[in-house]
């Protein structure tokens, strides 16, 4: 399979230069196996882990199948592409216009956010593939500005996050609104149990491709855990950004209002910081995302809306300022770095309201994280655990309830911890870890070769 190239995969010439102009030359595994299922037409369930290329495992096989002629139809595509989040849906289309650039075929991007009319003057003229998020997509059905009925191929990317982000009503109104007769294509991180029902109900025998264990994270990302007191937080990301010197830092908090919070904090502080969120403006997102991108941006502090769909090239650190309390999350946000077969690393700043997270994300990889104490930043692990309000109300104890420590910690320079931990001690401290180690949802979110990774339009 290493040997394998895009030659041996049965696309066509216009796609292959398209490819070669990208300067790719090798296919990844979720690439090989998958592009050449689609092209013979059947149903397709895959899994790989983010960061893998499945934006480009059924792209370049989605051009291919529609041939070289152009839709002469306004308004009714043949192909849709579905995506959770806006920025995803926006780089899908920017994939799609990359390897599609010697064929024919229109594209289209829609989500909301942005202005309905412009979108409605686009779909009066011919669109071969439109890549949408499921609201604004039905908008335009209702409003009578697009029309379903043509679709060849059917591709749900990112499905299981579509099912967190609560479309799933959505999705069968869409799929209502489609032919019986069509391509099917499931593209997702993870197999959870709600992806494979979805799938009994979607697909028409499909062929399958996984090709990492399920919740698996990447080996080219190294993983670190920073205890620390909650207060002190925002300081131990400063000293080590700072100490680091660290230049492409994505950093996730729980909550919108506290991403605006840091980002403040940190550029009253002397590092430039910008909030991407739901509620921030489509302009604002995506000018905050491409001054990121160029490192006019040294953080970008962002919700779990951008777990999906950030594809920024060699992106160095991810930062858990705040653990995500849905495990899978965590797999999601730190797979933005180690990419396209670079390294990374992922620091996640915890204190002891979050230990019980901490501990399900253990349990969900099936490995413990290391975890460091950096001098002059010693947690107290002593102090009981607070709630961690979970919205409406509502609050989640991130903390153990026997209020011990995390277990593990066997990194370099606090391999006492592991120990104590697990006698229901805290964890030793003044380990000498070095310091340098959508907004469209209408619903509460509940290496020898280069390679194409399909979303960004390299």
């Amino acid at each position: 399979m290493s040997d394998l190239t895009f030659n041996d995969l049965g696309l066509s010439e216009a796609l292959l230069r398209a490819v070669a102009e990208t300067g790719y030359t090798s296919p990844t595994p979720i690439q090989a196996q998958a592009i050449p299922l689609v092209l013979a037409g059947g149903d397709l369930l895959a899994a790989a882990q983010t960061g893998t290329g499945k934006t480009a495992g059924f792209t370049l096989p989605l051009l291919q199948r529609l041939g070289d002629k152009s839709s002469r139809q306004p308004g009714r595509p043949r192909a849709l592409v579905l995506t959770p989040t806006r920025e995803l849906a926006a780089q899908v289309e920017e994939s799609v216009r990359t390897y599609g650039k010697h064929l024919p075929h229109r594209s289209m991007v829609m989500f909301g956010g942005v202005g309905f009319n412009p979108q409605a003057s686009q779909l009066r003229k011919p669109v071969d593939i439109l890549v949408a998020t499921p609201g604004r997509l039905l908008d335009h059905v209702s409003q009578k500005t697009l029309d379903l009925s043509g679709v060849e191929i059917l591709v749900l990317d990112e499905a299981d996050r579509m099912l967190d982000m609560g479309f799933i009503h959505d999705i069968r109104k869409v799929l209502a609104l489609l032919p019986a007769k069509r391509q099917n294509l499931l593209f997702s991180a993870t197999f959870s149990d709600e992806i494979k029902a979805l799938a009994d109900r979607l697909l028409n025998n499909p062929g399958l491709v996984e090709v990492a264990r399920r919740n698996t994270t990447s080996e080219q990302v190294s993983q670190r855990v920073h205890l620390v007191d909650r207060d002190r937080k925002t300081d131990l990301l400063t000293h080590l950004i700072r100490e680091g010197n660290w230049h492409q830092v994505l950093v996730f908090t729980r909550t919108k209002h506290g991403a605006n919070r840091l980002a403040e904090k940190l550029d009253k502080s002397g590092i430039s910081a910008a909030a991407i969120h739901g509620n921030k403006s489509q302009s604002a997102r995506t000018r905050a995302l491409a001054d990121f991108k160029s490192n006019d941006l040294q953080v970008l502090v962002a919700t779990d809306i951008a777990a999906r769909g950030l594809d920024i090239d060699l992106l160095p650190h991810v930062v858990n300022f705040e653990l995500p309390n849905v495990p899978e999350d965590y797999v999601h946000r730190i797979g933005r770095t180690g990419r396209a077969g670079s390294t990374g690393e992922a620091v996640s700043l915890v204190c002891v309201d979050e230990f019980r997270f901490l501990a399900d994300i253990e349990k969900l990889i099936r490995q413990p994280i290391e975890k460091f104490v950096i001098p002059g930043f010693e947690a107290d692990l002593t102090v009981k655990p607070e709630p961690i309000p979970m919205g409406r109300g509502q609050a989640m104890r991130g903390g153990n309830s026997r209020g011990g420590a995390p277990r593990g910690g066997n990194g370099q320079g606090n391999r006492s911890q592991g120990n104590a931990a697990r006698q229901g001690q805290a964890p030793r401290q003044g380990g000498n870890g070095s310091g340098n180690g959508n907004g469209q949802s209408r619903r509460k979110p509940a290496a020898s070769s280069r390679r194409p990774q399909g979303g960004n339009g390299r």
